[in-house]
């Protein structure tokens, strides 16, 4: 047997592999999802599908609602928006965008492959305003959510101008970003066009990662259908807010007697022993989050809304104030940021706000530390309700480069407004 075909007996049929492969991948491939499957996908939290973009896309034309958040979206009690929209058959589904870490600039880039299916739409936002660091963006979480396909399709509409380029600044000092997309990012961030070499190559990419996307989206999801449906049967048959207060006190009872911060029994167990406790204590009191460069990732996500003319509900949770007391967390400064928060968001036409901050010292309002629960989900309820019926329209913003700045983000002196206005949450 002579040389060249024996090479070929051994090497042969990997390179018809491969070329196959490259085949199946390059061939735009078309894929429609079940609505079990999208059903599963919507309160599964799972980073592909937040990273990717056919799940999204069918799920925000078929009547569901994104709700960005972190890590409080996973706090399944029997009164999760997820729950209570399932209990009451409402007409709309939650659609959970986050996890622990999904920052703004997570929740930028996964925004890029929806634009066009939240043109008009609603969406609700949870801010946690313990994002508002110094150095903002988590970078070992963003790579959890870092998404390459997100990453091109920003870079292939992206235009000369300050969000694109304040983005492409910002994705630049993420580790995870490497080789060629990182190679576009330096151009548009720099003002210059993408060359033609970069377009092909992100273009055929994209088409690669598309293709993943549709393979591979459904894999792996987490199953909480079960949870939401065993969920659904502790609540009363007929929705009251008197009700589902019962239930949720009755609920948190039974799930914070181990503790006398009002803290979840798993969660006080596992994740507070003794010695981690004590080592706690006072440890935030010199914790600040008015002085932040996540003031201008978080005008990234603005600015997407914006161009989608999507109508945002915000919400902004409290901090259990037994905790905050503990730790030695300012409420003076958190109080601060929330009306910096609230600022950006009035002053560029973002008006439907929940400012829930004040509350953190009611009793059954948090799960844990720092996380909505219990009677925090029926309050949060009580405006997403309102906020859904309401008939929906284009909504025009009035967007200023301002917030982006170094001036913005290192100001201290915001006066707070009172945005818990019921004529806000008025359609336009």
């Amino acid at each position: 047997m002579s040389n060249k075909r024996r090479l070929w007996q051994i090497f042969g049929p990997v390179l018809c592999a491969f070329i196959l492969l490259l085949v199946v991948f390059l061939i735009p491939w078309e894929r429609t999802f079940s609505k079990q499957t999208i059903y599963e996908a919507a309160a599964s939290q799972n980073t592909t599908v937040f990273k990717g973009s056919t799940m999204k896309q069918e799920a925000f034309e078929n009547g569901y609602v994104p709700f960005y958040g972190s890590s409080e979206l996973s706090r399944f009690d029997p009164l999760h928006p997820s729950v209570i929209a399932e209990k009451y058959h409402r007409n709309y589904r939650p659609f959970l965008l986050g996890g622990p870490g999904s920052q703004s600039l997570s929740q930028f880039l996964g925004m890029q492959g929806t634009a066009k299916q939240l043109k008009n739409k609603k969406a609700v936002v949870i801010i946690s305003p313990q994002w508002f660091t110094k150095k903002g963006q988590d970078p070992n979480a963003f790579a959890l959510y870092y998404s390459p396909l997100q990453a091109c399709n920003f870079l292939l509409s992206a235009k000369n101008n300050k969000t694109d380029r304040y983005a492409a600044k910002r994705f630049l000092e993420m580790p995870d970003v490497k080789g060629e997309i990182k190679n576009g990012f330096k151009q548009i961030a720099a003002g210059k066009k993408l060359t033609g070499f970069q377009k092909f190559y992100l273009e055929n990419r994209r088409r690669m990662l598309r293709n993943e996307d549709n393979f591979f989206s459904s894999f792996q999801l987490r199953d909480r259908v079960n949870k939401i449906h065993q969920k659904a049967k502790i609540l009363p048959s007929a929705y009251s807010v008197k009700a589902l207060n019962k239930v949720a006190k009755e609920q948190a009872a039974m799930h914070t007697n181990s503790n006398n911060l009002g803290i979840d029994n798993t969660f006080y167990r596992t994740r507070l022993p003794k010695k981690v406790l004590k080592r706690l204590k006072g440890s935030q009191r010199n914790f600040d989050y008015v002085k932040s460069v996540e003031y201008g990732d978080f005008q990234l996500m603005l600015e997407q809304f914006a161009k989608q003319h999507t109508n945002v509900l915000f919400i902004i949770p409290p901090i259990n104030g037994k905790w905050m007391k503990y730790t030695g967390l300012s409420e003076k400064m958190y109080q601060e940021s929330v009306a910096k928060i609230e600022h950006q968001l009035t002053n560029q036409g973002f008006e439907n706000i929940a400012d829930l901050s004040k509350r953190g010292n009611e009793k059954y309002f948090m799960e844990d530390t720092i996380h909505l629960g219990w009677r925090g989900w029926v309050a949060v309820d009580q405006v997403v309700k309102p906020f859904m019926e309401l008939p929906n329209g284009r909504y025009n913003y009035d967007m200023s480069n301002y917030y982006f700045s170094k001036k913005w983000q290192n100001k201290d002196d915001v006066k707070h407004i009172n945005v818990n206005n019921k004529d806000r949450l008025k359609a336009k």
